[in-house]
């Protein structure tokens, strides 16, 4: 990776350096977040227990990860998946981006809470549409540096930048910490999540980013990152706050 010694980028913003075909381009990390409640049905019972015991036996879902589930096994189960994805892409639709969500770059996931983080280092390509399928467990999808925080039920979509720090975390409390889970409660999150190209204009201006902002600097870089006050940064995992890395 590329070290500048004094970096040009613009200061007093946070820039999402991502990979374009061959080059990176840069943007500004959004600071819209769209979300909504939609009418999908409740995963039987059997597709429940499947979803529990991939993520507890084969996965070993640990408090405060995020990983994949098998999405083709579960639809074996799931008579109901294709009434979430329209679900999922009328709404869209509704926002003014018809035709968003692709089947085929859609995947399963689980969470027990989230610790903060960006994926800007991976996704900064794209913004995530993400269509909650669980119950109500008391948890909240949260972004601190813009103030939205998300109450998590069946149903709950959201459409965001992932560039975005952001947490699941729980609902009275201020930032991610594993003691404050409820002993004992069922706090497993699955959903759908859709990668949805961030240089689509119209995606772009649905989340209020401004593509190419800073040339220069993403032509001297050689991986995609996300850079605050013209410096390398990541984000704490407690509080969401950015932890300035790069050199002054």
């Amino acid at each position: 990776m590329n070290t500048l010694a004094r970096p040009p980028g613009p200061q007093g913003r946070a820039v999402s350096y991502f990979q374009s075909g061959e080059a990176l381009r840069s943007r500004s990390v959004g600071t819209v977040v769209h979300s909504a409640r939609l009418d999908v049905p409740m995963p039987s019972a059997r597709l429940l227990a499947h979803w529990e015991r991939e993520a507890s036996q084969d996965l070993a879902l640990e408090l405060g990860d995020v990983e994949v589930l098998r999405l083709a096994r579960a639809r074996m189960c799931w008579p109901d998946y294709r009434r979430c994805v329209h679900a999922a892409s009328d709404w869209t639709h509704s926002l003014g981006l018809p035709g968003t969500l692709d089947d085929d770059e859609v995947a399963l996931m689980a969470c027990r809470g989230a610790k903060y983080h960006h994926d800007g280092a991976h996704y900064g390509a794209v913004a995530f549409c993400n269509l909650f399928l669980s119950e109500d467990a008391g948890l909240d999808l949260h972004f601190p540096q813009t103030g939205h925080r998300i109450p998590l039920a069946r149903g709950t979509a959201v459409l965001f930048d992932p560039s975005q720090p952001h947490g699941v975390i729980v609902r009275s409390r201020p930032g991610f910490e594993a003691a404050e889970f409820p002993a004992g409660q069922d706090c497993l999150q699955v959903f759908l999540t859709w990668e949805v190209p961030i240089e689509r204009l119209a995606v772009a201006q649905a989340l209020g980013v401004e593509l190419d902002i800073d040339p220069l600097t993403s032509g001297l870089l050689d991986e995609a990152q996300v850079w605050v006050n013209g410096r390398l940064s990541k984000v704490s995992p407690e509080s969401g706050a950015w932890r300035l890395t790069g050199p002054e």
